[in-house]
């Protein structure tokens, strides 16, 4: 590091503290992280093709979940690698740049993600509210339309955000994270950041509960229209299109509202590592289970796979 006055450093690289100094602890986790890694790979990987494969699959709903998919293999590769390298190294160091490209990237994805699963409730609410007229309205122009809307959104508010955090002088090189996190970096700052924690407040707001607005807005008009379903068979149809991807909503945006736009405490810096590690490893893992175990069409691509070997 070079010094440029008693008060403030420039940072050429950053040091992790990860999520645990203790060796067999990290052993322990880097078997932990290991599975889970692979495990969000083979399944994420396994509803891409399916989708791919069987033309039964060849439709808005499906479209979205593999754009889903895509969005969750790439977010768990910005940080499993890296962590899997540390939790078996003595120093644990980023280069600058490097950090830099990781919050970006990871701040793209999770906002990215938020946006479609909005977008995943709008489909969902078209299916139920306006069946006969579904192919209709969301066509593949539309489609095409929203999952680039999304990531445009995402990686247009991520940018903004990096450049933010990392325009400020830092004065530490440690941080008591896994990864490059926001927060975690802001407190390595010289100077006052109220304004950096007022702008990541208000892209928390744009990013995390506008998408939720949307997906409430559309569940509660889901939610009449199954009720107005005089068939009970019609009803748990209706609604069985629709668990898997609420089960997700409230498992992602439930996590993130915590961590970002919930109250701070003397240990919010661990339960940020925690939630941080939740999403990062364990919501990528989860979905393709909670979306295939609890689909019939999916299983019955899986089942059509297999049955070909």
């Amino acid at each position: 590091m070079g010094q440029e006055n008693k008060t403030q450093t420039w940072v050429r690289e950053f040091i992790l503290l990860g999520l645990s100094s203790d060796w067999k602890m990290q052993v322990f986790l880097f078997v932990l992280v290991l599975t889970m890694y692979l495990v969000t790979l083979v399944g994420n990987v396994l509803i891409l093709l399916l989708i791919r494969l069987d033309s039964r699959l060849h439709n808005p709903m499906y479209f979205f979940l593999s754009v889903l998919s895509f969005v969750d293999l790439c977010y768990s590769n910005s940080f499993a690698p890296q962590m899997l390298a540390h939790l078996l190294s003595a120093r644990k160091s980023i280069p600058f740049y490097s950090c830099v490209l990781q919050l970006y990237i990871s701040l793209g994805l999770g906002g990215s993600e938020f946006f479609l699963l909005g977008a995943m409730a709008y489909d969902r609410y078209v299916a139920v509210c306006h069946p006969l007229h579904y192919t209709v309205i969301m066509h593949g122009q539309l489609c095409l339309g929203l999952a680039a809307g999304c990531l445009v959104v995402g990686f247009t508010n991520s940018l903004m955000e990096t450049i933010i955090t990392f325009r400020l002088p830092l004065c530490h090189s440690v941080i008591n994270h896994f990864a490059c996190e926001t927060l975690a970096v802001l407190r390595l700052a010289c100077v006052d950041v109220s304004f950096n924690k007022v702008m990541v407040a208000i892209s928390g707001f744009l990013v995390i509960m506008l998408p939720c607005f949307l997906v409430l807005f559309s569940y509660v008009r889901i939610v009449a229209a199954i009720l107005n379903i005089r068939s009970a068979q019609g009803r748990s149809k209706a609604f069985g299109t629709c668990a898997s991807h609420l089960t997700v909503v409230c498992m992602c945006f439930g996590a993130t509202i915590f961590t970002y736009l919930g109250p701070q405490s003397a240990s919010s810096e661990e339960e940020e590592k925690m939630v941080a590690l939740f999403y990062a490893l364990v919501a990528p893992m989860l979905n393709p289970m909670i979306y295939s175990l609890r689909n019939k069409e999916v299983m019955a691509a899986l089942q059509k796979v297999l049955e070909k070997f």
